[in-house]
């Protein structure tokens, strides 16, 4: 009974240790993820993981987008 309510967690923790074992700190500690230490070190692993998703602007980035509703 109690082994199937961690099934879930077990399962999260072998597909992806790293994130899962950084969440789970990250609440134990009540990390706030927007505040400035974490902010800039989440800034700077996600530059290092996509660089190319960083500098794809076409200039247009922040105009209105225009769709069409049938």
């Amino acid at each position: 009974m109690f082994l199937d309510e961690l099934t879930p967690v077990w399962k999260e923790l072998s597909q992806q240790p790293v994130a899962f074992l950084g969440g789970f700190l990250s609440g134990l500690f009540r990390l706030n993820l927007s505040e400035d230490p974490v902010k800039s070190w989440l800034d700077q692993q996600s530059d290092s993981v996509y660089p190319s998703a960083m500098g794809t602007h076409n200039g247009n980035s922040g105009a209105p987008k225009s769709i069409s509703i049938d």
